[in-house]
């Protein structure tokens, strides 16, 4: 499974869908590959791979 927690940035492999949940921010990912942008931390996905920075 895919849990990314804030603030901290990581990357974790990732081939299903993704819940990130940051503050009151809740992004849900499926593959194929999309890139979301939202108030407050930067959310991206390449294949088999989430990365999420601040």
């Amino acid at each position: 499974s895919c849990n990314v927690q804030c603030p901290q940035p990581l990357a974790t492999s990732c081939n299903e869908p993704c819940v990130v949940t940051c503050g009151t921010s809740r992004v849900i990912i499926y593959p194929p590959p999309v890139v979301v942008t939202f108030p407050g931390p930067i959310l991206s996905t390449c294949p088999q791979e989430t990365v999420v920075g601040s």
